[in-house]
């Protein structure tokens, strides 16, 4: 059976992860940082974890012949230094603040979870090895959530609703159904549920969508900027973009594949598809007088300002 490797990729990407940055110290002293999202634990005892390194990674050696490594588990507000280390090039520590770890490893200041490791064995699997570590020293923050990573785009842990326990969800003010949160992510829930198959009769998906969009509002941009703009990991934009450059939707404007631009035909297919939403939204709102929507859009983004300056 032939597997299509990007479609196996979407389809891991259902289980959702958590987001880390493996460090460690070569015996010359220069530091090694890589994002990975196969961290898992092993055995309780003694306490083992495990992640695995692509067998092309520029720090394979590193890592694999490492003696001590530390897993640092980002917190939600760490997006952009998941982004530095997945991405290859020099000074990934620069600007970010350290301490020192087990056997020299950086331990990244901030982060919710740190796991500093002994090496314990190194097994081959496929294209990739797996690393299994001894955890020597850990230490976590309660009260901070974590950088998930779920169906191709960074994401935030919540409680389920159906978990919340009856004396949480009623209030002064009623039920939970009335809460400003809840009511938004009922709304975004059932508009997606209707809206992206939409997309499929256009030829992309939700995440091509949002690229080719981005791209024609903006224009050019850097790759780590598409990629804080999406909410998409840089590997995985990586899978979106080489599959919009196949269709000539998108070209690598430096030739280095660090800054993206929309193509002639790309655009075409953008405006097209930002048509189709701006119909669907019209139909979705038709019962709501153009007074009413300026309020609501209105309201919306004063909650969105205030709260990224609070």
């Amino acid at each position: 059976m032939s597997i299509d490797t990007r479609d196996f990729r979407n389809a891991l990407g259902k289980f959702a992860t958590g987001v880390t940055v493996i460090t460690t110290r070569d015996t010359g002293g220069e530091h090694y940082g890589v994002t990975a999202s196969s961290f898992n634990a092993v055995s309780m005892t003694p306490p083992l974890i495990l992640w695995s390194i692509d067998k092309s990674a520029y720090s394979l050696d590193a890592y694999c012949q490492a003696e001590h490594f530390v897993v640092n588990v980002l917190g939600s507000d760490q997006v952009p230094i998941s982004n530095r280390f997945a991405q290859r090039g020099e000074n990934k520590f620069q600007g970010i603040d350290l301490e020192e770890g087990v056997g020299g490893s950086a331990r990244i200041v901030g982060a919710v979870a740190h796991f500093e490791c002994r090496t314990w064995q190194v097994y081959e699997g496929g294209d990739h090895f797996i690393i299994v570590g001894e955890v020597l020293k850990y230490d976590y923050q309660d009260g901070r959530g974590a950088l998930v990573f779920h169906n191709g785009r960074y994401a935030l842990p919540e409680p389920h609703p159906m978990t919340i326990p009856q004396a949480e969800v009623e209030t002064g003010e009623g039920l939970l159904g009335h809460h400003f949160l809840y009511l938004l992510r009922q709304s975004l829930s059932a508009y997606r549920k209707d809206f992206y198959p939409r997309l499929e009769h256009m030829g992309v998906d939700e995440k091509e969508w949002r690229v080719l969009t981005l791209l024609l509002d903006r224009g050019a941009l850097p790759l780590e900027t598409i990629a804080q703009r999406v909410a998409q990991p840089i590997e995985d934009l990586k899978d979106t973009l080489s599959s919009l450059t196949r269709r000539g939707l998108v070209s690598d404007r430096d030739g280095n594949a660090t800054t993206v631009a929309v193509t002639n035909e790309g655009g075409e297919l953008a405006r097209k598809l930002l048509q189709m939403a701006r119909e669907y939204e019209q139909k979705v709102f038709e019962g709501v007088s153009e007074e009413e929507m300026s309020i609501l859009k209105g309201g919306l983004e004063r909650v969105i300002e205030q709260l990224a300056n609070p």
